[in-house]
């Protein structure tokens, strides 16, 4: 059974949310999107100062069986994007949760992460 960490918060779109220091968080996709896709072999992220929006897609992961979008959990301004992947794709099945971050977001002042799912709740929805 996946893992997902009780420190996240988690959208129906199978991303992440960390908490980083005041308005920054951290994304990426949940150990089960990574299973779902199978072998990440190219990632398409977001500029730095690119704004995203809640729900919207900001991204690609592409594996080799398919192509999926990567959508934003929160809305606000990337200000940082996990340049490590560009020659390292594997890197999102191999640690999601850890060196596998997508991009980072100052999220506007009217995002409330409480509107995302805790682990229990999102472990619940994919069927695990």
């Amino acid at each position: 059974m996946p893992d997902y960490p009780e420190d996240l918060k988690y959208s129906a779109d199978h991303e992440w949310v960390r908490s980083g220091n005041g308005s920054t968080v951290r994304v990426g996709i949940t150990e089960y999107a990574a299973d779902q896709l199978g072998d990440i072999v190219f990632v398409s992220l977001p500029t730095v100062g690119d704004p995203v929006a809640s729900g919207d897609s900001c991204g690609e992961l592409e594996s080799t069986k398919s192509v999926s979008d990567v959508f934003s959990p929160v809305s606000g301004t990337v200000t940082a994007v996990n340049e490590t992947l560009e020659g390292s794709p594997e890197t999102v099945n191999g640690d999601p949760y850890g060196d596998g971050w997508l991009f980072e977001v100052e999220i506007d002042a009217d995002t409330d992460l409480e509107d995302l799912m805790d682990a229990d709740t999102y472990a619940e929805q994919a069927g695990g």
